[in-house]
């Protein structure tokens, strides 16, 4: 790392004396359990004594949020916490990204029950947050067999090891031995759209004396929404503006019934089915324990509309009709399974030691077949070498064809060894890990170009390769690679005096590729007096590259913005490392990201009823591993020679090439146990501002990119990605008001301004949204309850760049006007923090047994 080897102690004072701004929080449902496991191996730690900031938030706050979905349970709850929309961007419109203080979604620890949880195969390669990273699915486990979830909001590396700069996420499972809950939902947007039906269950079970079997599961059906704007642009050639007024006069006449609405923009079409066991036994002098977790997630999400006029996407015929004369919408359907299994076993000791024995293991696999497309290629290829009829080739054209597949697999032996010696406490551990991924090829009809041979056209008129809207991987690109890790840590905490404990962590992984790390933290809490606790904590921290950074390689057709702002195709590839075309050119193998988290935090108990905390940080990358754009031809003969062989107009490349610098202050205050109206109101307010900026960037030395300016290898845009396109501050403010059987919960969640940069810049003013739920409970064990998320319908500003399909047509000069279009992107599809549906409202009833 090139500054962060200072001393620790040196780094609190340096963090003590920064000046940054808001980040965190939590919500009025949430509940500070008395004894903390995130953040220290010592039990019986309460979240204010802690030296960094954990939020817990318990099972009653997650369905308190209305919310179906973790990943928006979550970002309800905690406002450093993210989880944006995106629409047609592959399988990232299925898969979203998380993220935690504005930074990636793989520089987020996940754990289940203190164990390291699976990323998720897929990697976001196209324009959205978290573009060239890979997260967890936080979607994956089901909100009803959890008991709550802890954010540790610190950097965490020197405890847990790679991806824990931004924090820490701790999923803990029910572990209850007898109580039962059935809800059952249903809901749907004030659009008409977006229907979900949600059925939760959980029950538990005694195992032997006092153990415990809770077994949980989630079925959640959602239609898909829909707010794409009207097609502006023609269908059909022919088109000529003779009037001179911008307006064009249609030259087919099917232009004049052709559809309008010829886009999906929004949510995608998902049916989850999803089983959690959680499961503790005593045998012989300690506790046999493990879990299992287990989803299937059916996606269907669509791609850019094809239409005739589109030379690129649809081949003619000898008619001069396309293909599919009236145009089609390719759909990208992705079935996601994720799986993990985890055994352990736990001893007490006499001596007051413990030791935990656990092995666990885990994958996740995305199987992506394109429907409702063809290869064009295939098509232009019967036209030519085959005397078959029109009628005939649209007859033979499959439609469908499996593209690829993804699957990535995480393997981990854990010994975790913990001893008090008075006011010492000692923890180690060791851990051996294997990563694995492998991409899978698709059909042949997916990915194959039959109109071209060794680079050449075969015809006069060649058309694209591969189903269009979501290629397929050929066996050129085909994956299988594994990574081992070992690891070892130490970890300490003392109870100086009554009034200040100090802890200390070390840790040292050796990986597979780049060698090993070692880093550290120092943290202390200081009790200035009963109702003030003063806390600070530094450490190193690093992230290795992830297998998806490493190995996943593809040529696909992505639609970019030209210098003029029109969206182009564009076959791009994305190759990894050790590929022919990074090697002709010099790209080096990744190495890990290294970071430097400061941070200060104030916690204040003003009264028995109020307490405010304020916590302060600073997180400093080195050497992040960003994607590059797309770098066409002309940079240098070996590029050229190498993207014609690979059959890519433009390549783009993980790269080792930022240094960023993150500051942010999370401040939460909550008042409870208030009496009015003869029940009782707790209220949270919960603030987060985060700003990260790009300190520098490089390529790397001696290779075919040093000759390059960097804005020639890192276009704005991705800069604006890591900078911009993140809201740079949130407040929630919640009350949570319960009477007799009566529940109600009001939350008002404030999404800052944030900019996006998509061929212009637009800045997205800062919206307030409001969720309302009520609740009856009746004494039989039934409740019911009804409300509604964002219940006076905001969304967010209009867009106003980067759009697509924009312009007017009239049936003939002076005619009538058959359409004026700003574009189908109503909304920005790059990124929208909260979304772009508008007003949901849901009813559901509930059994408790």
């Amino acid at each position: 790392m090139k500054n962060n080897k200072t001393i620790l102690a040196a780094a609190i004072a340096s963090a003590i004396s920064t000046t940054a701004v808001p980040s965190i929080a939590q919500d009025s449902n949430a509940e500070i359990e008395e004894v903390t496991v995130l953040g220290s191996r010592q039990a019986g730690r309460s979240a204010g004594d802690m030296p960094v900031p954990v939020d817990t938030l318990s099972s009653d706050a997650l369905s308190n949020s209305g919310q179906t979905e973790v990943g928006r349970m979550l970002q309800a709850l905690a406002p450093s916490f993210n989880f944006p929309s995106s629409s047609i961007s592959d399988g990232t419109d299925a898969l979203r990204p998380a993220t935690l203080r504005g930074l990636g979604p793989d520089q987020t620890l996940v754990l289940v029950n203190g164990k390291r949880r699976h990323q998720a195969s897929l990697i976001h390669i196209n324009t959205s947050v978290g573009r060239g990273t890979a997260g967890v699915d936080m979607n994956a486990i089901p909100a009803a067999s959890i008991k709550r979830i802890e954010v540790l909001r610190d950097g965490a590396a020197a405890q847990y090891g790679s991806d824990a700069i931004a924090g820490v996420i701790n999923i803990v499972l029910k572990d209850d031995n007898e109580a039962g809950h059935i809800g059952i939902s249903n809901g749907e947007y004030s659009e008409g759209d977006g229907n979900t039906t949600n059925i939760d269950f959980s029950k538990g079970f005694t195992l032997g004396d006092d153990g415990y079997l809770n077994i949980s599961g989630n079925f959640r059906d959602r239609e898909h929404t829909n707010r794409a704007g009207l097609h502006g642009s023609c269908q059909f050639s022919g088109c000529v503006d003779t009037d001179g007024n911008g307006i064009l006069e249609a030259g087919d006449p099917r232009e004049i019934t052709a559809p309008r609405q010829t886009f999906r923009i929004g949510d995608a079409e998902s049916e989850q089915t999803a089983l959690t066991l959680n499961a503790g036994v005593e045998v012989g002098s300690g506790e046999l324990y493990g879990f299992a977790t287990y989803s299937s997630r059916d996606n269907e999400s669509a791609a850019f509309f094809r239409h005739n006029a589109n030379n690129g996407g649809n081949a003619p015929l000898s008619d001069g009709d396309a293909t599919i004369p009236a145009g089609f919408l390719p759909k990208i359907n992705s079935e996601i399974e994720d799986i993990s299994v985890n055994i352990g076993y736990r001893m007490d000791f006499d001596s007051g030691a413990t030791l935990d024995v656990s092995y666990t293991t885990g994958e996740n696999t995305i199987d992506y077949t394109t429907s409702n497309s063809l290869n064009s290629s295939f098509a232009n290829h019967l036209l030519n070498s085959t005397s078959m009829s029109d009628a005939e080739i649209r007859g033979s054209v499959p439609r469908t064809a499996r593209a690829y597949g993804l699957e990535l697999g995480l393997d981990t032996f854990n010994v975790d060894f913990t001893q008090s010696y008075g006011d010492l406490a000692l923890a180690a551990g060791a851990a051996i890990r294997k990563d694995t991924y492998k991409v899978i090829p698709g059909e042949e009809y997916a990915y194959r170009d039959y109109d071209t041979q060794n680079g050449m056209s075969l015809y006069s008129t060649d058309r694209s390769g591969g189903i269009q809207g979501f290629p397929g991987i050929g066996p050129q690109s085909a994956v299988d690679e594994e990574r081992d890790v070992n690891s070892l840590y130490l970890d300490g905490e003392y109870q100086v005096t009554d009034d200040l404990m100090v802890s200390a962590a070390m840790r040292y992984d050796d990986y597979d590729g780049f060698g090993n790390t070692v880093n550290y933290k120092l943290a202390g809490s200081f009790a200035a007096s009963d109702s003030v606790r003063l806390r600070a904590a530094a450490s190193t921290g690093f992230r290795a590259p992830s297998m998806q950074q490493l190995y996943f390689n593809n040529v696909s057709t992505q639609f970019v913005t030209d210098s003029n702002g029109n969206l182009v195709a564009a076959e791009r590839g994305t190759f990894r490392n050790d590929s022919p075309v990074a090697k002709a050119i010099g790209i080096p193998a990744l190495k890990e990201e290294e970071s430097l988290n400061l941070s200060f935090g104030i916690v204040a108990d003003l009264s028995d009823q109020l307490n405010v905390t304020i916590d302060f940080y600073q997180v400093q990358i080195d050497d992040r591993i960003v994607i590059s754009r797309g770098l066409g031809t002309g940079l240098s003969p070996e590029l050229d020679a190498a993207l014609a062989s690979a059959g890519a107009s433009q390549a783009q490349f993980f790269l080792n090439g930022a240094d960023t610098e993150t500051k942010g202050v999370d401040i939460v205050a909550s008042y409870e146990g208030i009496e009015l109206g003869g029940g009782n109101l707790d209220i949270t307010m919960a603030a987060n501002y985060t700003k990260t900026d790009v300190t520098s960037l490089f390529t790397p030395a001696n290779s075919g990119l040093s000759t390059l300016s960097t804005d020639q290898v890192f276009s704005s845009q991705d800069i604006s990605i890591i900078e911009e396109w993140q809201p740079k501050d949130r407040i929630s403010v919640s009350g949570l008001y319960t009477r007799d059987n009566w529940t109600v919960n009001l939350a008002f969640n404030r999404f800052g301004e944030y900019t996006i940069e998509d061929g212009g810049r637009q800045t997205y003013g800062a919206e307030i949204l409001t969720d309302l739920r009520v609740a009856y409970h009746f004494d039989n064990g039934f409740g019911i309850n009804f409300g509604g998320n964002n219940i006076f319908d905001v969304t967010p500003d209009e867009n106003q760049i980067g759009n697509s399909r924009t312009g007017a047509i009239e049936d003939g000069p002076g005619g009538n006007l058959i359409v004026d279009s700003k574009g189908v992107f109503t909304y920005s599809r790059r990124s929208a923090p909260f979304g772009f549906n508008g007003a949901y409202y849901y009813l559901g009833v509930t059994y408790d047994f």
